[in-house]
């Protein structure tokens, strides 16, 4: 029931509109979901800088990254019964070796800009909603200054 547009940093003029900031705002403010796709087009960046840069561009409130756990832990959940779920925590731990959230890049531009990243399940029914909505009962870690 949303209207929905597609954005691709690579020309899809087939499959969908090519990245253009203006453009993407435009969608936005008519109340249409956008769909970045194709990462930023140029090679040795992954999703996640994709991501972040389209958010920045934007002027996103924060990114939300839907994963498959409910959140950052201090271990892999999935390794160890004993990991803690961080429901907050600074860029610099995100940054570190043994919590990984996002890659350095992705991570440092979104410090470099204060955009907060909010780590989720998307596989619990109703969370992302919940996030949307500022539930507090969500499962999910926030990522800020």
């Amino acid at each position: 029931g949303l209207d929905v547009r597609v954005q691709s940093a690579i020309k899809m003029e087939a499959i969908c509109e090519t990245f253009i900031v203006g453009r993407a705002n435009r969608h936005l403010e008519k109340g249409r979901v956008v769909i970045f796709a194709a990462g930023t087009g140029n090679p040795f960046f992954t999703t996640d800088t994709a991501a972040t840069l389209r958010a920045i561009e934007i002027g996103s409130d924060m990114i939300i990254k839907a994963t498959k756990v409910d959140g950052v832990y201090d271990k892999d959940p999935h390794k160890f019964e004993n990991a803690t779920l961080l429901k907050e925590l600074n860029y610099e731990l995100a940054m570190s070796d043994d919590i990984k959230v996002m890659d350095d890049t992705a991570i440092a531009l979104a410090k470099d800009n204060s955009l907060p990243i909010l780590v989720c399940n998307m596989f619990k029914d109703g969370n992302l909603l919940k996030i949307i909505q500022g539930d507090e009962s969500a499962f999910c870690s926030i990522v800020k200054n």
